[in-house]
């Protein structure tokens, strides 16, 4: 009776062992597997409505959720040169339910020049996948009695301090292209910040300011029909949407060289399997012979790659725009 018992304790110790074995492999193989994804992605843009942040975000949307198997929306949260949004994001549970479609000025330019930032990007932002970059085009109204470069900084020096530009913001990329032109020709202009570059072209437009840096995709339109006259490019080479407009340099102001980007970024701690995910998710988007097509046709050039990349560019970039900001300080 007592060899019995001896037998069946081993017997049972070893179905347990067998189980428990076969419960290791499946454990780990869930602990591989990418998180899950939420059931609605909100893609948080920092921008108004309508402007060019906002165009490229829903240009995007539809084609990651269709490689996501998820639904993503645009949530715009305006205000502080995208730091509201970026806040927003940053404060959010790393799940992936709420994403920044982040402006490189959030991310690079702001931590310069705003004394009261409520979050870093660099520390309380995840890097998850680079998008697009574009160069920004000089325009001003199309009554304004200059047609150059030349013209503009002749009509400027003047009247110093009465020509005034738009933008989307303190600390905005068309705000510091204003701020760069100042600081390389000795013209004074006055800067007006809106929320966002959409109210800012449309004031452009109607007189209320006579001119802006704004970013090609989408000054274009306008241009083409006449209601704003493009000055000059402001990247090294001429763009291929607007290639009978100048370059800055071309235009007599010698090194002038200023673009911007946008990228996809969640809160800090998020996994790394879902950052991978959602990298993947991107890439294959940005991919797409259409949504490729249609993201040049308003002037942005596809930048995909990895999350190291986008999170090296922003490292390099902000140290650049620490010594371009020097003296200016938003609220």
């Amino acid at each position: 009776m007592q060899s019995i018992n001896f037998t069946r304790r081993h017997a049972m110790a070893a179905m347990a062992a067998s189980a428990l074995g076969a419960a290791l492999p499946s454990r780990a193989l869930a602990q591989q597997q990418p998180q899950q994804l939420p059931p609605l992605i909100k893609l948080v843009v920092g921008y108004s409505a309508g402007g060019p942040v906002d165009g490229a975000a829903r240009l995007l949307a539809p084609a990651l959720a269709q490689e996501l198997g998820t639904q993503v929306i645009v949530d715009n949260r305006p205000g502080a040169s995208g730091s509201v949004g970026g806040d927003a994001v940053a404060k959010a549970a790393p799940d992936g339910a709420l994403l920044f479609f982040g402006a490189s000025p959030t991310i690079t330019i702001n931590p310069n020049i705003q004394r009261k930032m409520p979050f870093d990007p660099m520390k309380d932002l995840t890097p998850i996948a680079p998008l697009v970059d574009y160069t920004n085009v000089l325009v001003v109204n199309k009554d304004l009695p200059v047609q150059s470069v030349a013209e503009l900084l002749a009509y400027a020096k003047a009247q110093p301090g009465k020509l005034f530009y738009g933008s989307a913001g303190i600390g905005a990329s068309n705000h510091l292209s204003g701020a760069l032109l100042e600081k390389m020709t000795g013209v004074q202009l006055t800067h007006v910040p809106y929320k966002g570059s959409a109210p800012a072209l449309a004031d452009v437009m109607g007189g209320t300011v006579p001119m802006m840096f704004d970013i090609i995709a989408t000054s274009r339109p306008f241009i083409q029909s006449g209601k704003l006259r493009a000055l000059a490019v402001t990247s090294r080479q001429r763009n291929r949407m607007l290639p009978d407009v100048p370059t800055m340099i071309e235009s007599g102001v010698a090194g002038y060289d200023v673009g911007g980007w946008f990228g996809l970024y969640g809160p800090a701690r998020m996994d790394p399997a879902l950052v991978a995910r959602i990298n993947a998710a991107a890439h294959k988007a940005l991919a797409r012979e259409d949504i490729a097509n249609r993201l040049r046709e308003q002037g942005y050039e596809v930048w995909s790659g990895g999350a190291d990349l986008l999170a090296a560019k922003g490292q390099a970039d902000r140290k650049l725009w620490a010594t371009a900001s020097k003296g200016i300080e938003a609220e």
